[in-house]
């Protein structure tokens, strides 16, 4: 990977950083054995910061009737749909972790609707697709759909909510620019 920025806004030191979003960092990087940009990239802003986790980890870490492999499915494929190549790669390595499957999240990136996947996990990624690109157009049948694959309203509202988050989060690192750190692209291989 050629060096450029990671955004082409400011990005902070650690050091600079509040002392909340600092230590937030330190613990992702402790864990992930790096800090992925995304973290530097948003933390000039503090606040927005702050909000953007928040909400991120009441979607990712609540308990759900989706496993954490499915909620980040649901992240790549339709980063993918966004083309946001930050997301795509680094969600994409968590799929990999996270589903002990190293090739399903290429499957998930290239055509999801190829990829070696439960008939409940293609309707839950048919209706994020939906959601993503055609909101507008969901209907009982999408629920109805969803319902017949064991899916509950809170689990809809989940796999809705999930790819509206990220649908933001695709926007915003593809307008700033954010690059997907180089470790991320082996991870789980």
């Amino acid at each position: 990977m050629t060096e450029r920025p990671i955004s082409r806004f400011p990005v902070p030191s650690l050091a600079s950083l509040p002392q909340d979003i600092r230590a937030r960092i330190e613990a992702v990087a402790e864990k992930a054995g790096f800090v992925p940009n995304i973290f530097l990239a948003l933390a000039h802003r503090p606040d927005e910061f702050r909000a953007f986790f928040a909400y991120h980890d009441a979607l990712m870490e609540r308990d759900s009737g989706l496993s954490v492999g499915e909620r980040e499915m649901i992240v790549v494929a339709t980063s993918a749909a966004n083309e946001c190549q930050y997301c795509v790669v680094a969600h994409g390595a968590i799929v990999r972790i996270r589903t002990k499957n190293r090739i399903l999240a290429d499957q998930l990136a290239t055509n999801w609707r190829k990829a070696d996947i439960t008939p409940r996990q293609r309707a839950m990624l048919a209706f994020a697709l939906k959601v993503s690109t055609r909101a507008q157009e969901v209907d009982e049948a999408d629920y109805a759909a969803l319902h017949a694959h064991g899916f509950s309203d809170d689990d809809i509202w989940d796999i809705g909510a999930i790819t509206a988050f990220f649908g933001l989060s695709n926007r915003l690192v593809n307008m700033a620019s954010i690059r997907a750190n180089a470790e991320f692209f082996a991870m789980g291989r």
